[in-house]
């Protein structure tokens, strides 16, 4: 008999399956508690549980533990990045950053990614498969217990495509901000997409009041498709029509992620178009310095180039933002980490060598 993933089943649905086994249940609500607010791993850990009970626990459901691969802390600010691997040997990435708002951790929602976008290191080895809410939910319990400080806000912009793995993500969302777990407000959670249209629109009537972020990057659909293929799927007009829906249905205000690339997208003109185009949609603008990778030729901006763009973008009244830049000494940017690591299983020398690129506090990883 093929185990089941205790820590993915909600509580309704883990008090069904143990009531239907004879157990009382208060006792669902006791593993419950173990799994989600005091986070263990082990169901002998659980010693309010009868010893009989706990045999059978395990005979019938394994919990979602991560290992750590390897922890590298940034001298600088704190900053963390994890690398952590799956029961199946995968590995994947987390971040956690310290905030004077509080802590928050950034997490991957794939094993890879198979959208392709240039400029992102997640996606050069392709997607390798969707994490479970478990494996999501595990990111952000094991930060906190490594840490020993409580997680605030939670960003799903890591290596994959949230809206490529929908089903799981969304009832993380629901699991992470349970009130028997660790109860982290829906409004501190925030969720990224690239524009696939369909699960923003179905996000928007999922009563989730989650931030949702659009990783925009262009102001047409040219230079887009150019850095985005999935752009050639979902043209900029149905994206932002998704988007202002999504304000519209939970009056959440949207973020717009546009990573600046030196010569591609960073002049003034597009900064311009990218006014014109965001006008109205009660949404604010992330730059970020785009982040170098190895396996790609594109560059950050000057800082006198983002600056000026920025400044366009503020002379037409449109909220904008420098992201500061974090973790500047560890491997920051997407899926950084994992493909030295995995490029470093296969080739031990290019691993020790690989130079330290700069990260781009992106909010994730």
């Amino acid at each position: 008999m093929d185990l089941k993933d205790i820590k993915s089943l909600t509580l309704e649905e883990l008090t069904l399956q143990l009531t239907e086994s004879g157990f009382p249940p208060f006792r669902a609500r006791q593993v419950y508690q173990w799994l989600h607010e005091k986070l263990r791993d082990r169901f002998e850990d659980m010693t309010n549980l009868p010893e009989a009970m706990k045999r059978q626990l395990a005979e019938r459901f394994f919990i979602t533990a991560l290992q750590p691969v390897e922890v590298k802390v940034s001298k600088l600010d704190g900053t963390r990045k994890y690398l952590f691997a799956l029961s199946d040997g995968i590995v994947i990435e987390s971040v956690w950053m310290k905030y004077k708002h509080g802590n928050s951790v950034c997490i991957s929602s794939q094993a890879g990614c198979r959208m392709g976008c240039r400029f992102c290191a997640s996606t050069i080895l392709g997607l390798e498969r969707n994490l479970l809410p478990s494996e999501m939910l595990d990111q952000v319990y094991q930060i906190q217990k490594d840490t020993g400080e409580r997680v605030s806000n939670v960003v799903v912009m890591g290596s994959g495509e949230p809206m490529d793995n929908y089903e799981n993500l969304i009832r993380f969302i629901r699991l992470l901000s349970h009130e028997k777990g660790l109860n982290i407000s829906q409004r501190n959670i925030t969720v990224s997409t690239c524009g696939i249209v369909p699960g923003i629109q179905r996000l928007a009537e999922e009563g989730l009041p989650v931030t949702l972020a659009l990783s925009l990057h262009a102001p047409s659909d040219r230079l887009r498709q150019e850095l985005m293929p999935i752009a050639r799927k979902y043209p900029l007009k149905e994206v932002l029509k998704a988007c202002y829906g999504y304000y519209e249905r939970t009056g959440r205000r949207l973020t717009f992620e546009y990573s600046l690339v030196k010569g591609v997208n960073d002049r003034p003109e597009e900064a311009r178009a990218l006014a014109s185009l965001l006008k109205g949609m009660h949404g604010h603008v992330n730059l970020i310095p785009v982040n170098p990778i190895q396996e790609r030729d594109y560059r950050q901006s000057s800082l006198s180039n983002i600056q000026a763009f920025k400044n366009v973008l503020e002379k037409n009244e449109i909220n904008v933002t420098i992201r500061r830049e974090m973790g500047r000494d560890i491997h920051g940017a997407c899926g950084q980490l994992r493909s030295q690591y995995i490029r470093g299983k296969a080739h031990p020398e290019a691993f020790d060598k690989a130079p330290i690129l700069q990260s781009e506090d992106r909010g994730e990883v």
